[in-house]
């Protein structure tokens, strides 16, 4: 005897120890080989002196990345069954980022952009595929919210698909239609809960923000390392190798500590605050991403492999871990600082990250004391007792 599936409907926000579950662990890894990708195309750029180019590319492939990871974890935050038909369209998913991720190199190089939306749009309509059902076993307010986000979706893929059409030297063309359906993917959510929103959990979302963040750290850590160890390997220069490999080893540790600094759940209350919170992480996952990328330029401009100077490879280190920090700073550290010393620490920190930039072969090594300074002021302040603030 068949057993049927169970009933597509909004899953409770106080519900007691709601935790990421293994499909959701897998997907996130899955998802961190278009960035790996993404990583290193544009290390390719920019240490080939294309770093506009290069920096617009990985923000356009970095969009779709992120765009579709945010909506599945809001999706499944909320309506999360995990029986066999809502993992295999989580499958599905899985797979619309791997085709995404093998088209990067194309996009890159020569701008063709087919393999990456059509990954993109096989992710998307997967999810609408998922908003559909979740509207068939509702009713009232709920449905309409289940409808507005699966005819959202829709529209906007065709737009994605209609763009394929466009020539491919017409490039204000391209970049303008990019820009339009860029800003229609993020209305979508708010089209469709203007008059209700959708039961997300406040410590589901702000744990899948945070393992996101972690694994992207880790694959920054690993792109790094190996990058030590091919020049170590290849040039033999341990000596020039060791500053940037201890200074960006300082500043993810630095990133990891100062991101969960504060539980954020506590912040989450409403969607206002919840869709300022997670549109932003656009900004924390690419500059958590783009730092990897850019100790990867570092280390081969200090062999000589990288046709950029050492203060366009330093600040290829320094500008990512500044935005990660003001970011960080911006969307959920200030809410938990109780006077001006404590909410200037990280401002400040990213500013004399900045000017690390020029400190010439010693610039990453130095921003990763700054970064390492950032986290013990940031400590020694929190610690003080209540009567001093």
């Amino acid at each position: 005897m068949l057993v049927p599936m169970p009933v597509m409907t909004a899953r409770s926000r106080t519900e007691k120890h709601r935790a990421s579950t293994p499909l959701e662990l897998f997907f996130d890894l899955c998802f961190v080989v278009a960035v790996a990708q993404a990583g290193a195309r544009l290390v390719h750029a920019v240490a080939e002196g294309h770093a506009l180019t290069g920096i617009g590319s990985y923000a356009a492939v970095f969009f779709a990345i992120w765009w579709a990871w945010v909506n599945f974890s809001w999706f499944a935050s909320a309506y999360d069954t995990d029986d066999p038909l809502y993992r295999v369209v989580t499958l599905v998913q899985i797979t619309g980022v791997l085709v995404l991720a093998a088209g990067v190199p194309r996009a890159f190089d020569a701008g063709d952009w087919t393999v990456v939306v059509i990954g993109y749009v096989v992710m998307r309509l997967a999810l609408t595929s998922q908003w559909l059902r979740a509207a068939h076993c509702t009713r009232g307010g709920e449905r309409r919210v289940a409808l507005r986000y699966a005819i959202g979706i829709t529209v906007v893929q065709l737009g994605w698909i209609a763009m394929l059409l466009l020539p491919a030297d017409s490039r204000g063309a391209l970049t303008a239609v990019f820009v339009v359906l860029v800003l229609a993917e993020l209305s979508v959510p708010a089209i469709a809960e203007r008059d209700r929103s959708t039961s997300w959990h406040p410590q589901h979302i702000s744990e899948r923000y945070g393992l996101f963040t972690i694994i992207v750290l880790g694959e920054t850590i690993a792109a790094a390392t190996v990058a030590v160890q091919q020049s170590v390997y290849e040039h033999d220069a341990l000596g020039d190798l060791l500053p940037i490999a201890a200074g960006g080893l300082l500043i993810v540790f630095s990133a990891w500590w100062i991101y969960f600094a504060v539980p954020i759940h506590d912040y989450l209350r409403g969607s206002r605050e919840a869709f300022l919170w997670g549109y932003g992480h656009f900004l924390i996952f690419g500059s958590a991403a783009a730092i990897g990328a850019g100790i990867e330029v570092a280390v081969e401009e200090a062999v000589g492999k990288a046709h950029v100077s050492d203060t366009v490879a330093a600040a290829a280190v320094t500008i990512p871990s500044a935005l990660f920090l003001l970011t960080v700073w911006a969307l959920h550290a200030r809410h938990f600082k109780r006077d001006l010393a404590e909410q200037l620490s990280l401002p400040v920190a990213a500013l004399a990250i900045l000017a690390c930039t020029f400190a010439g072969g010693w610039a990453v090594f130095t921003a990763g004391l700054v970064a390492a300074a950032a986290v013990a002021v940031g400590e020694l302040l929190s610690r003080r007792p209540a009567e001093a603030e």
